[in-house]
C-alpha cells in the first residue's frame, strides 16, 4: 500500500489540479463568457439568443447550460463513485473525464454564432469532464495524506491549479490581447485558439498523476456480482456510516449553502464585469489572473489559520466575508470598484474552497478503501449546490435582466450557509 505523505505521489497529484484548472480559468472564468457575450450581444436581439427553438438572455443560457451539467455530473457520480470502490478502478474514470474534458474544449474552437446549438452543448460536456474527474481526484486526499497534513496537502492542489492556470491564460493572453504579433486577422480566431490550448495543456499534464497514482484498491472480496448492483451496494454501505456522523451531518448542509453562492460566483464574475459594466476582454482578463493569484495566497493563509483556530472557525469568517462581498457586487459602478472587490473574491475564493475539502477529509473516516463513495457525497453535494446556484442566478437574470439582481439571491444562501456553521461551531465545543 502507498505510504502516506510521499512527496512525488503528492506532487503528482497537484499537478491534476494544475492540468484542469486551466479549463476553470479560461473557459468557465475568463476568454470563453467574454467571447460568449461579445458574439452573443447585439442591440438586434437584445443580448437574447435562440438555442433549440426556444429564447434566452444570452448569459442566463450559459447559466442553465451549467446547471444542467452539473445536474448530470450529480446524478452519475454517486454510482460511478461507488463503482471505482468495488472496482478498485477510480483512475480509470479520471481518465475518462479528463479525456472527455479535453476533447470538448477543443471543439470549442469550431464556437461561433452560427454553431451556438453544438457549441452549447460541447461547453457543457466540458463541465462535466471537469467535474466528474475532480471526485476521483479529491478522494485520494486522505490515501496520500494523514490527518495533520490534510490541509497542507489540499491548499498545495489549489496553488498548482492556480499557477499553472495562470501560466496558459497569459499564454492566451497575449494571442487574445496582441493577434498583430502573430499574424491573426480573424478576431475570434485567438478566444477559438485558446479552448483548443486548453484540452491540450489539460490531457498533456493530467498524464503525471495518471502514471504516479495507485490506480485505487478494490473494495470487494470478489467481482462477480453484477457491477452496477455491487456501486449501489457500497453507496447504501457509505450512505449508512454517514447517518451515524453528527459532525459530518452538520457539515454538510453548511457545505451545500454557502457553495451555491461560492461556486456560482467564480462561473458568472466574467459575465457580470461584461454585461453590467461593460468592461473590456482585456479588463475582464486581468480582473481574473488577479484573483487567481491572490488565490494563491489565500489558499496557504487559511491553512495556517485552520492550524491556529479551527477549520470550522475560519470557515465561518470567510463565509462573513462572502455575504459583503455579494452586498458590494449590487453596489459595484465602475471597473476600479471591480478591481478592489476581486481581490478581496481572491484572498476567500482559494481558502474557502481548499479548506472545504481538507474539513470534509477530516470529518470522514481514516484508512478507508471506499474514499471515492465517501467523496461522492461531497461533490455530489457541492454540484447539486452549483446546480441551485446557478439556476436561480440565470433565472432571476432571464426574469429582471438584470445580473445585480442575482447576486442579492446569493447572499442568501451565504447567510443560511453560516447559520449552519454557527450551529456546528456551538455542537462542536459543547461535546469537546
Amino acid at each position: 500500500m502507498e505510504v502516506k505523505n510521499n512527496k512525488r505521489t503528492i506532487r503528482a497529484w497537484a499537478f491534476f489540479d494544475w492540468a484542469n484548472s486551466a479549463y476553470n480559468l479560461v473557459i468557465t472564468s475568463t476568454i470563453f463568457p467574454a467571447y460568449y457575450v461579445a458574439i452573443t450581444s447585439t442591440t438586434e436581439n437584445n443580448n437574447h439568443v435562440t438555442f433549440w427553438g426556444h429564447s434566452f438572455v444570452n448569459t442566463a443560457l450559459s447559466d442553465y447550460t451549467l446547471a444542467a451539467a452539473y445536474l448530470i455530473i450529480a446524478i452519475l457520480l454517486p454510482i460511478l463513485t461507488s463503482i471505482a470502490d468495488y472496482r478498485g478502478n477510480k483512475r480509470i474514470f479520471m481518465q475518462f473525464f479528463t479525456w472527455l474534458g479535453a476533447i470538448s474544449c477543443g471543439m470549442l474552437y469550431f464556437f461561433k454564432l452560427d454553431t451556438l446549438q453544438t457549441s452549447m452543448i460541447f461547453f457543457g460536456l466540458a463541465a462535466i469532464g471537469y467535474s466528474g474527474g475532480f471526485v476521483f481526484y479529491n478522494s485520494y486526499l486522505p490515501e496520500i495524506a494523514t490527518l495533520d497534513m490534510q490541509d497542507r496537502v489540499s491548499a498545495k492542489g489549489f496553488t498548482y491549479g492556480y499557477i499553472g492556470s495562470v501560466i496558459l491564460q497569459l499564454i492566451c493572453f497575449a494571442f487574445v490581447l496582441e493577434p498583430q504579433w502573430f499574424g491573426i486577422a480573424d478576431k475570434s480566431f485567438p478566444a477559438r485558439l485558446s479552448f483548443l490550448l486548453v484540452g491540450i495543456w489539460w490531457i498533456c499534464f493530467a498524464y503525471i498523476p495518471f502514471t504516479v497514482l495507485p490506480k485505487g484498491s478494490p473494495n470487494a472480496q470478489s467481482h462477480h456480482k453484477n457491477i452496477i448492483k455491487g456501486g449501489f451496494i457500497e453507496l447504501g454501505n457509505v450512505w449508512r456510516q454517514v447517518k451515524n456522523m453528527p459532525v459530518l451531518k452538520r457539515y454538510l448542509p453548511a457545505f451545500f449553502f454557502y457553495s451555491m453562492g461560492v461556486q456560482t460566483i467564480m462561473l458568472v464574475a466574467t459575465s457580470f464585469g461584461a454585461k453590467e459594466l461593460k468592461m473590456e476582454t482585456s479588463s475582464l482578463i486581468s480582473i481574473i489572473l488577479i484573483i487567481q493569484l491572490v488565490a494563491i495566497g489565500g489558499a496557504t493563509l487559511m491553512s495556517r489559520l485552520s492550524d491556529k483556530y479551527g477549520n470550522v472557525k475560519v470557515l465561518s469568517w470567510v463565509v462573513l466575508i462572502w455575504i459583503m462581498v455579494c452586498i458590494a457586487a449590487y453596489f459595484t459602478t465602475n471597473s476600479t470598484e471591480f478591481y478592489v472587490l476581486a481581490v478581496v473574491v481572491g484572498l476567500v475564493m482559494g481558502g474557502i474552497q481548499s479548506l472545504s475539502r481538507s474539513t470534509y477529509s477530516k470529518f470522514i473516516p481514516q484508512d478507508i478503501t471506499d474514499s471515492a463513495s465517501f467523496f461522492s457525497f461531497y461533490d455530489v453535494t457541492e454540484k447539486i449546490a452549483i446546480v441551485g446556484g446557478m439556476f436561480s442566478f440565470g433565472l432571476v437574470d432571464d426574469i429582471t435582466n438584470s445580473m445585480r439582481n442575482s447576486a442579492l439571491v446569493l447572499c442568501i444562501y451565504f447567510i443560511a450557509g453560516l447559520i449552519l456553521l454557527l450551529s456546528l461551531l456551538k455542537y462542536q465545543k459543547s461535546h469537546s
